[in-house]
């Protein structure tokens, strides 16, 4: 989206019965007064740190291109004019988020952990990407009719309270994605310095440049998507060229048909998981787009845009691991032992310092993957209650960001490890989210407009709002068959045990939510209305 007339929208707005864009006197409200003793200016009713405070805040939040609003509705009129290169900017943006290492990285686990062969993986790693495009696109498309965040959007179909509890979940996924990305951009860094840089000083330097763009919001989030795709593409076609040759396209699968069967369905989830974890926030990048746009046209670009970022990079991350596994590459193998970010540095060796340029350059890329998950997990914590909205944006995505630089150095030895057990446990509740959401789209939101019971103004009044009850019950029997199904490296459930090991807990997960939800639902609009 290009956004650069936005900040004529982001003004500061001192009065607080008008207050649209700083939550400042949020803020202000949410602090308890000072006692008499503690400020001479308390005749004034005036605290002076909480002055002090709001100060600052309105200094920060007058800069040029600075995004003032947190979780507050975009109004229709407050929106960007339609225009071909909003449109365009769609696509860009979710193509130039996803173009990264971490992604790559994800489809490594096929030939390496799961040992499926190059056909295998390829095959499945573009329909698991496929899968989970699809639920990001369609949660895409809240974003423009709402004017709404998507943690605020869910607020409209699962109720208040009950929403929070995604909510809190989404943040821990952002916040875990930023942490992988810092982690991996720091083992390339460290690779190409031959370990003379450490992996903390690359994780420092992403994070640092996350936070500033996090920071700015919007306007500047979309500058840098816009643009920082195009060294990416460069350098990560220039790793085709020298590394494919080396590609084992012949490895074939290894284990028993129930095996096989089992590994296959595990790693078409993990290629689910990636883009699926993108609907928890898809909304949050379309809220200054005119209220009329085609949801259609929004779902489609979505679509192209991840589908496309993702393929790519997976069958990239396929193929680097046929040549460690096959053993066609020794030294791959060696690298590998090291790191992934290793692994990927070795891919470039042939070209020697030119290698080790390009490699710093997908290294850095993956900040246009950290900073979508920093800004949506700061978001997903003013959406948390009044005390979390009464924080700026800006110092949530501070706070977030120290939280993934601790998280990334305490990981930085494991990055397969945390890959394994992380990526499934936030796929499953993903899953069950958007069929929630699905189901009340389809089943009960028309009856509810025509109605008159659905207006996107009513984003925090409860008693409009459903009571969440049925989609809290529907969440609750979805994470049962979750558990149920799932298969990690620390628990196999009994229905996983039945499939011969392979995680079907995605799909009993999605399965009891989709039977349990409408009944529950419907009941619950007999007897309270809403």
């Amino acid at each position: 989206m290009a956004l650069h007339e936005t900040e004529k929208h982001l003004h500061i707005v001192e009065d607080k019965t008008t207050a649209l864009n700083s939550p400042c006197s949020d803020l202000e409200a949410a602090l308890p007064p000072l006692s008499d003793g503690l400020s001479s200016s308390s005749e004034a009713g005036t605290r002076p740190s909480t002055s002090k405070l709001k100060h600052l805040n309105a200094r920060i939040e007058n800069l040029a291109g600075f995004e003032a609003r947190g979780i507050l509705r975009v109004l229709p009129e407050e929106r960007r004019a339609p225009s071909l290169a909003d449109d365009l900017q769609v696509a860009i943006m979710w193509f130039s988020a996803n173009i990264s290492l971490n992604n790559m990285a994800a489809a490594m686990l096929g030939p390496l952990l799961l040992e499926l062969g190059f056909l295998d993986c390829a095959v499945l790693a573009v329909l698991g990407a496929l899968v989970g495009s699809v639920t990001t696109a369609y949660m895409s498309i809240w974003g423009p009719q709402s004017g709404n965040r998507t943690m605020v959007v869910l607020r409209f179909f699962m109720g208040y309270w009950p929403s929070k509890l995604p909510c809190c979940l989404n943040v821990v996924l952002m916040v875990g994605y930023a942490t992988i990305d810092a982690i991996i951009s720091g083992q390339v860094l460290s690779a190409v310095s031959d370990g003379k840089m450490t992996i903390i000083v690359g994780i420092v330097v992403v994070s640092i440049v996350c936070w500033i763009v996090a920071v700015f919001g919007m306007a500047v989030f979309h500058k840098y998507e816009r643009y920082s795709w195009l060294p990416q593409i460069i350098a990560l076609s220039v790793l085709i060229g020298v590394a494919a040759p080396y590609f084992d396209a012949s490895l074939p699968s290894k284990g028993n048909p129930a095996t096989l069967a089992a590994r296959r369905l595990s790693f078409f989830n993990v290629c689910l998981y990636v883009p699926n974890s993108w609907a928890a926030a898809a909304s949050d990048y379309y809220v200054y787009y005119p209220e009329r746009t085609s949801q259609r046209k929004i779902f489609f670009l979505t679509l192209t845009g991840i589908w496309t970022a993702f393929s790519l990079v997976f069958l990239i991350g396929i193929g680097l691991a046929t040549g460690v596994a096959s053993g066609v590459m020794p030294a791959w193998a060696s690298a590998n032992e090291i790191s992934s970010g290793a692994l990927i540095v070795a891919g470039y060796a042939p070209l020697l310092g030119f290698g080790r340029a390009c490699s710093v350059v997908v290294a850095l890329g993956v900040i246009a993957n950290s900073i979508p998950s920093t800004y949506s997990a700061a978001l997903g914590c003013q959406t948390l209650g009044r005390a979390g909205k009464a924080v700026p944006r800006w110092i949530w995505s501070t706070v977030l960001i120290l939280v993934q630089v601790v998280l990334a150095v305490a990981g930085r030895e494991h990055l397969f490890l945390i890959f394994q057990n992380f990526l499934a446990l936030m796929g499953y509740w993903v899953m069950i989210m958007v069929a929630i959401v699905f189901e009340e789209h389809l089943l009960f939101l028309p009856g509810r407009k025509r109605l008159g019971k659905l207006d996107w103004a009513d984003w925090e009044d409860k008693s409009k709002l459903p009571v969440g009850w049925a989609a809290l019950a529907a969440f609750v029997v979805g994470w049962t068959g979750a558990v149920l199904g799932m298969s990690q490296a620390w628990y196999v459930g009994p229905l996983a045990v039945l499939a011969q090991g392979g995680d079907v807990g995605l799909w009993v997960a999605l399965g009891w939510t989709m039977l349990v939800f409408p009944p529950l639902r419907w009941i619950e609009l007999r007897v309270i209305g809403r």
